[in-house]
């Protein structure tokens, strides 16, 4: 089996998640720098030019993804008197949907802002189609993005869920695609557990804590961890082990956004018992490629420079930190961030060609839309089956692979 790469750049590897204490020499000098330069530039910051006013949409109450946002926005009202309205989402339409009809200027998001800029999923539907997003920042702690089972079921790998309840959250594939890539680490398949849906990320986990369930997939500092913990059933975390190629190659064909890492925040996870399994950036703070750019630019710098203001409210809130910053993942950054990186001296020639590449991605991805909408397809089934053909084909012949067809 042939694993599939997200990179949009021929003869790159592998993107590289940007991670404390796998940073090369040269690239730990870069950020030195640039943290000094920080430092010079808030000494001098004016009042930032912000919206008095601005709304975020973020995953449920409690999750740490809202929790980061409402954080921020507390930074905001008390240093700038900008008030930030936090508007927690079931799934990920929900989240998405404020931001594409301009109800509110950014999002707080997690990996479905990948799948929104491919246009699969829950975003092939006519009334979607790929979206030209960008990213503001994004936060990389300590954590992984893992699976977690009721400690009381005796469960300690991926193989042993086969016949056990797992948790699908309706219009939310980020986390159904991330359940079905750890499923596939112990080579397993949704047609091996017994799928019980639910409506949001929140309620998949009251799930496991009332018994309707016996494991969730979510951020190891996420608060509904905490209460699992809690709880008389207990929490476990399953492992991926890095050293089985097997379970990665399954995994990564399913999820190719995903990269090993060993966590130490989270309950039961610690610097001397890390949770071996993947990770990606999240929360992922993107607006859309029309965002007003000064916006952009102003909320970037004023997240970096008051840091030390609100890394301490959440356990993941420590994956804002500058040197945490991930510039090559599979998405691009807005004009207003990347204006800000540059003033700081961190952006360089090969981050500006992957961000181009990257946009360039989205145009061919708009070019299919445009095409594949103009022939009128009625059937739903039929339309769906044009577009990733079409998608496909167009991606291939600029030079890219589809991922998903």
């Amino acid at each position: 089996m042939q694993i599939k790469q997200l990179n949009v750049l021929p003869g790159i590897g592998r993107h590289t998640l940007i991670k404390a204490g796998r940073l090369a020499c040269g690239a730990v000098l870069a950020i030195a720098v640039s943290l000094s330069v920080v430092s010079a530039v808030h000494a001098q910051t004016t009042r930032p030019e912000l919206p008095s006013q601005m709304a975020w949409t973020a995953y449920n109450l409690g999750t740490t993804g809202y929790n980061q946002s409402v954080a921020i926005g507390a930074m905001l009202r008390e240093k700038f008197n900008v008030t930030l309205r936090v508007i927690p989402g079931q799934n990920d339409v929900s989240r998405l949907l404020p931001l594409k009809t301009g109800r509110v200027q950014f999002s707080a998001n997690g990996v479905a802002t990948y799948f929104a800029q491919e246009g699969v999923y829950q975003f092939a539907d006519p009334e979607w189609g790929p979206q030209p997003l960008r990213m503001v920042m994004s936060s990389s702690g300590l954590s992984n993005q893992a699976v977690a089972v009721a400690a009381d079921i005796g469960v300690s790998t991926f193989a042993e869920l086969r016949g056990k309840r797992v948790p699908f959250v309706r219009a939310a594939p980020a986390l159904n695609i991330s359940m079905e890539a750890y499923l596939a680490c112990g080579g397993l398949t949704w047609d091996d557990v017994v799928r019980v849906d639910f409506p949001g990320y929140d309620a998949a986990w009251e799930g496991i804590i009332n018994g309707d369930v016996d494991v969730a997939f979510g951020t190891t500092v996420s608060g509904p961890t905490r209460r699992l913990e809690a709880s008389p059933r207990g929490i476990a975390w399953l492992p991926a082990p890095h050293d089985d190629e097997a379970c990665w190659q399954r995994l990564l064909d399913v999820a190719p956004y995903f990269t090993k890492y060993n966590a130490t925040r989270g309950p039961g996870i610690s610097d001397e018992n890390p949770q071996e399994a993947g990770t990606y950036p999240y929360p992922i703070l993107i607006t859309q490629a029309q965002q007003d750019e000064n916006t952009v630019y102003w909320l970037t710098r004023v997240m970096t420079e008051n840091y030390d203001s609100y890394k301490d409210a959440d356990p993941g809130a420590i994956g804002w930190a500058l040197d945490l910053q991930v510039f090559d993942w599979v998405v691009p950054y807005h004009d207003g961030a990347v204006r800000y990186w540059k003033e700081i001296g961190i952006w360089t020639d090969e981050y500006d060609m992957h961000n181009q590449e990257l946009i360039r991605r989205q145009d061919v991805l708009a070019a299919a839309w445009t095409e594949v909408t103009a022939r009128r397809i009625r059937n739903q089934q039929e339309f769906l089956a044009a577009w990733h053909q079409l998608r496909a084909e167009r991606l291939r012949a600029a030079g890219f692979a589809p991922v998903w067809e």
